[in-house]
Parts: structure tokens; C-alpha cells; sequence
């Protein structure tokens, strides 16, 4: 009996020592074998610190690119006023021409030197032949009135004459005891 004693609490013993040994070899692998798809504290801290800077770089920067062109928009405008200014002041020395002056005091205010007639004509042209219809977009309200006064009259002319044309030929038509011959004696 006493064998048998010790022979189960040998082979507990052995069966423990096993058991211990598979435990500590599975424990190895698990730290051995890298984490595969999982994130690590390193690459996390590294995603929020990149998203950090995204996030504070966004605005100086969308207000950089935004004064930027506003300064580009301001150049153009300085360029566009010198241009203007040039302009000018080359008018202005124009001005200061006594010839230029003069012809500018003949064609905008119609002066004539004292041994010249001047003519001003209608329409504003120096043509001889027969006046054109301007047309009434580009006459005086008054002529496109009267214009259409003699239209209607010349209608209502028309029309008092057709209409004393066809009483005309109705009175011939009527017979001597004073009534119209019927449409079947016609």
C-alpha cells in the first residue's frame, strides 16, 4: 500500500511539472510573437500629436493663403491706379496746349474764331444729301408724337375716302322708286 501512496503523489508531482513547463512555454510564444494589427501606445500617442498640429496648423494657414492673395489683389489695384495716374497727367500736359484746347472749345462748345461762321445742323451731321430717318429710338419724343398724329390722320383719311367710295357705290344701287332691287333680281 505504501507504493501505491507514493506512486500518486509521484506522478502528481511529474504531471505538475509538466503542466508548469507547457504554461511557461505557452507564456514564451505570447511574448515573443509581436501584436499584429492592434495599436501600440507609441503609434497612438503619434496619431494624436500629428492630429494636434493638423488641427493648429489649420487656420494661420487658411489666413496666410487668404492675406496672400488679398495682397496679390492689392498690387494688381496700385498697378491699375498709376496706370490711371499716368493717364492723366498725359492729359493734363494735353490741356496745357493751347491748340488742343482750342479744338476741343470747337468740337464740345462750338466756338468760332471771330472771322468764321459756324453752322449747326439738326441732326448734328455735316451731310448734304437728303436727311435720313433716324428712327424713333434716336429722335425727340415730340417728332415720334407728331409723326404718329399724321399717321392716324392719314388713316383716318384713308378711311373717310373708302368709306365715301362704297356710299357711293351703294347709292347706285338704289332704284328709282328709292329701294334696293333684291339679291335675286341682281
Amino acid at each position: 500500500m505504501g507504493a501505491d501512496r507514493f506512486s500518486t503523489a509521484t506522478r502528481l508531482r511529474t504531471l505538475g511539472a509538466q503542466a508548469a513547463a507547457r504554461v511557461y512555454r505557452a507564456q514564451s510564444r505570447r511574448v515573443r510573437t509581436p501584436r499584429k494589427g492592434r495599436l501600440t501606445g507609441r503609434a497612438a500617442l503619434l496619431a494624436l500629436v500629428l492630429c494636434s498640429l493638423v488641427v493648429a496648423l489649420a487656420y494661420p494657414t487658411r489666413q496666410y493663403v487668404t492675406q496672400r492673395s488679398e495682397i496679390a489683389d492689392q498690387k494688381r489695384q496700385a498697378e491699375r491706379t498709376r496706370d490711371e495716374v499716368d493717364k492723366l497727367k498725359e492729359l493734363r500736359a494735353r490741356w496745357r496746349d493751347p491748340a488742343f484746347v482750342e479744338q476741343q472749345a470747337r468740337r464740345h462748345l462750338h466756338f468760332v474764331r471771330p472771322d468764321e461762321r459756324g453752322y449747326i445742323l439738326p441732326d448734328g451731321t455735316a451731310d448734304t444729301g437728303p436727311r435720313r430717318d433716324r428712327g424713333p429710338a434716336n429722335r425727340a419724343w415730340y417728332e415720334n408724337m407728331w409723326d404718329a398724329v399724321d399717321a392716324v390722320d392719314a388713316a383716318d383719311a384713308a378711311d373717310a375716302a373708302d368709306a365715301a367710295d362704297v356710299s357711293g357705290r351703294a347709292d347706285a344701287n338704289i332704284g328709282a322708286d328709292g329701294h334696293r332691287p333684291s339679291t335675286a333680281a341682281r
